[in-house]
């Protein structure tokens, strides 16, 4: 029997879960979830970069609250206090 937390599933981020609510486009789906992926895990591999370049232009918002929410994550993770002294 295994025992533990279950593995999450994408999407991993508040900012693509709100970003697919409705959408019906597996193309859509697929390259908002690819992009959540390249934040969490970025790659210099030219042909993910040129792919992750377009989304990025088409959807701005979105590609600044993913970083902004993984940074957040990463600063809680770490258990930074730069930030809180100021």
């Amino acid at each position: 029997m295994l025992t533990g937390h279950p593995l999450q599933k994408p999407p991993f981020t508040t900012a693509v879960r709100q970003a697919l609510q409705g959408v019906n486009n597996s193309m859509i789906e697929a390259d908002l979830l690819f992009l959540e992926a390249w934040e969490m895990h970025r790659s210099s591999h030219l042909g993910v970069t040129l792919r992750v370049s377009q989304i990025r232009r088409a959807n701005p918002v979105l590609a600044a609250a993913i970083d902004a929410e993984l940074k957040g994550a990463r600063f809680e993770a770490t258990g930074s206090t730069e930030a809180k002294h100021n």
